[in-house]
């Protein structure tokens, strides 16, 4: 008639998810950033964006989000354009925009590589087009005008 001092009990199985569950890529609302709303149909209902728009998307909002400036985003979110912008010629400007895109898009573990930047200076923005991979599809084109 042992009795222990702690109890003991069975310890729960641990649900593994399978590879193809993990790769998933979930479904969001598409947001029009040139209104700045989501965008909705004709009766008023937001226009869903299957799994590789929402991701196409959520590159879109962490390169143009400013990374600390969020109280509800994990400092894992976003890029430092301010301090990026801030340097004295262009081509260190361009390798600072560089790093911190790269930076915020890699924290995705869905994000394969980001890739084959071009850079255009306009008066008061500065173009920059670049390639992301994820994973299973092909690469997809971003596009965003930072403003200097």
């Amino acid at each position: 008639m042992a009795e222990t001092l702690f109890p003991v009990f069975p310890v729960p199985e641990i649900n593994v998810l399978t590879a193809a569950k993990e790769r998933k890529y979930r479904r969001s609302v598409y947001f029009d950033y040139e209104t700045g709303d989501f965008l909705r149909d004709g009766s008023g209902n937001m226009v869903p964006a299957d799994g590789r728009e929402a991701y196409r998307q959520w590159c879109l909002k962490t390169v143009m989000t400013e990374r600390f400036t969020c109280l509800s985003y994990t400092t894992d979110i976003g890029t430092e354009m301010i301090e990026a912008l801030a340097h004295a010629d262009r081509a260190a400007v361009e390798s600072a925009v560089e790093r911190t895109i790269n930076e915020a898009l890699m924290v995705n573990p869905k994000t394969e590589y980001v890739r084959d930047y071009v850079f255009s200076w306009r008066n008061e923005t500065l173009g920059c087009t670049f390639n992301v991979k994820g994973q299973d599809w092909e690469e997809q084109v971003v596009s965003v005008e930072i403003p200097f």
